[in-house]
């Protein structure tokens, strides 16, 4: 039996795409920038996040709650100030439905942003579609956060993350790669779910395809290797969080196997001490995906939103991944209202304001990202990979585009808003 504290302990560790940066001293840009601070009546927007309980899973939403800071000591909207309401659901479904009914009935939130939780998608897909109010999520992690008319993520989700990391390392060695492993903890709606995508397309190609989903609450390693080796891979995806990914790992050395089979990973290790975790038996050996350019790139709006945070927000902020997806949650959502009447925002506007929104681009992203008017949302499904290297985890200079199945929708409707490649 997988208990929940098991099962959530994992998911967090599995989204923990974290990686370090150092401040960045410029000023922050937000909104109008005008320097002046919004004095007028209150724009109420909510957020959830996860606090409390099996760990703090939150960084979304403190980098949307820093941009609006700085949005409103910047003109705010058009001299509004953003009134940003962030709650904790504890991990807790029916906690993450009380949360929803305040945000939404009680404070009038006109659109959440900056969400970040593993039970929110789930409890509160009838609250948002019913009270029709759009959902900005930073993060979304559960297959049903990426099938909701209103909770559009600005991540690209586990599964498109495993798809892209095996098609790297098959490009890579062309010709080569015709079987795979994928191996998942046994979590609903996201373990086999992650990895399906990416059997899906190696058999699209010809190949063959093997899902291990196994207890993260009792892990064998060397059970999981041997059983992965008897499907005789190609490659082996381990789509697991660093800290069970780490024993995998030390099993396969054990069977000396780096030489044997080509190690790749979803977005859940690319976390800067995987390397050093792992070791360096492995290095030059494993292929980790990135849903989102660097953090370390030094690219414009990246140095904007670590400037916004050493600004705005706490020195214990997380510089993750998950912050910067809060971050461009934010500014999609702020941009958004700075076009709008600001004498005529109410949710009904807002909402159909974001569904509007048929691109945004961010040096963030590989590709422009949007809302639209489709009744899912995966926008962000290209991205870099990266590659475990001298200690460190060192980005190819080139932007995968996701050719997982379950996409096929989602690049029909990109092809009615001229956004298809």
């Amino acid at each position: 039996m997988i208990s929940r504290q098991t099962i959530l302990a994992a998911v967090i560790a599995m989204l923990a795409v974290c990686i370090g940066s150092a401040a960045y001293a410029a000023d922050p840009k937000c909104g109008a920038n005008t320097g002046k601070a919004a004095t007028g009546e209150p724009i109420v927007v909510g957020g959830i996040v996860s606090i409390t309980g099996p760990d703090n899973f939150s960084s979304s939403g403190l980098a949307a709650a820093a941009y609006f800071k700085c949005l409103n000591a910047n003109g705010g909207v058009n001299g509004r100030p953003v009134k940003y309401l962030l709650e904790d659901d504890a991990w807790n479904p029916e906690q993450s439905s009380q949360v929803a009914a305040k945000l939404i009935r009680d404070q009038k939130a006109v659109a959440l942003v900056g969400n970040m939780s593993f039970v929110d998608c789930g409890a509160n897909q009838g609250i948002y579609e019913k009270e029709d109010i759009m959902v900005i999520a930073g993060v979304g992690v559960p297959r049903d956060c990426f099938f909701q008319k209103n909770y559009a993520p600005t991540n690209a989700g586990p599964r498109v993350s495993n798809t892209k990391a095996v098609m790297d390392v098959a490009r890579t060695y062309p010709g080569k790669i015709k079987r795979v492993v994928c191996i998942a903890p046994n979590i609903p709606n996201v373990g086999e779910w992650s990895c399906t995508g990416a059997v899906a397309w190696i058999r699209k190609q010809g190949g063959d395809g093997k899902i291990i989903a196994f207890d993260p609450g009792s892990l064998d390693a060397t059970s999981i290797v041997l059983e992965a080796m008897a499907f005789r891979p190609d490659v082996i995806s381990v789509g697991t969080p660093k800290g069970l990914a780490v024993p995998i790992f030390a099993a396969a050395e054990e069977q000396g196997l780096a030489d044997k089979v080509h190690f790749a990973g979803p977005a859940s290790l690319y976390n800067p001490d995987f390397p050093h975790a792992i070791g360096k038996y492995w290095d030059g050996k494993v292929t980790v995906d990135m849903e989102l350019n660097a953090a370390t790139a030094g690219t414009p709006d990246t140095q904007n939103w670590l400037a916004v945070l050493d600004k705005y927000g706490q020195a214990s902020d997380p510089r993750d991944t998950f912050s910067q997806a809060g971050y461009l949650a934010a500014r999609v959502t702020a941009e958004t209202l700075l076009k709008m009447d600001p004498a005529k925002i109410d949710r009904a506007s807002v909402t159909a304001a974001l569904r509007n929104v048929n691109r945004f681009e961010s040096d963030m992203f590989c590709s422009p990202w949007y809302i639209g008017s489709g009744p899912r949302h995966n926008a962000n499904h290209a991205g870099p990979v990266s590659q475990v290297k001298d200690g460190k985890l060192v980005p190819k200079p080139v932007c995968i585009e996701s050719e997982d199945p379950e996409l096929d929708d989602v690049h029909a409707f990109e092809k009615t808003i001229g956004i298809a490649k």
